[in-house]
């Protein structure tokens, strides 16, 4: 059962090593996604070190949070959608992230993803970063539940 208060990395997958969004990666961005109605969302405070230049993101940390918080709201998507007790383990078929505005580095971002369309294995999701309101950038990805013969199928 869903816990409001956990994110979805630390109840369905607490040894994930990914950069974005993996609990077990002390030096990874630790980006923790929440279900909200038919959304996720999430907030992440960029550090200095996150820069591309001084005051602005560097839109590889960008495209990083983005794709790991849309493959979320993708493999929670399928798990409702095939009543499955655990999110089945997603991979990134395809994004593309657009960089609207620059993102500035030194405001808390707020990220937020949707699901587009989706069958049984897949799901079409996108999302934006937001700061202090405004939408900086955008993703659309494609995500895929993987078999067992993918070499990230035990990721989780």
């Amino acid at each position: 059962m869903l816990d409001p208060n956990r994110s979805l990395q630390d109840q369905y997958a607490p040894n994930l090593v990914c950069f974005g969004c993996g609990p077990a990666n002390p030096q990874g961005l630790q980006l923790k996604s929440f279900v909200d109605g038919q959304q996720i969302r999430a907030k992440f405070r960029p550090g200095l070190y996150h820069e591309a230049f001084p005051g602005v993101l560097n839109g590889g940390i960008i495209g990083t949070l983005l794709d790991c918080h849309c493959n979320w709201m993708a493999c929670y998507h399928l798990m409702l959608k095939s009543d499955l007790a655990s999110p089945p383990c997603t991979v990134t078929a395809e994004y593309k992230i657009e960089l609207l505005k620059p993102t500035p580095s030194s405001e808390l971002l707020e990220l937020q993803a949707w699901v587009v369309e989706s069958s049984n294995r897949k799901a079409v999701t996108e999302g934006t970063i937001s700061a202090s309101g405004v939408v900086t950038a955008k993703c659309r990805g494609i995500f895929v539940s993987v078999r067992e013969d993918h070499p990230a199928y035990h990721r989780w």
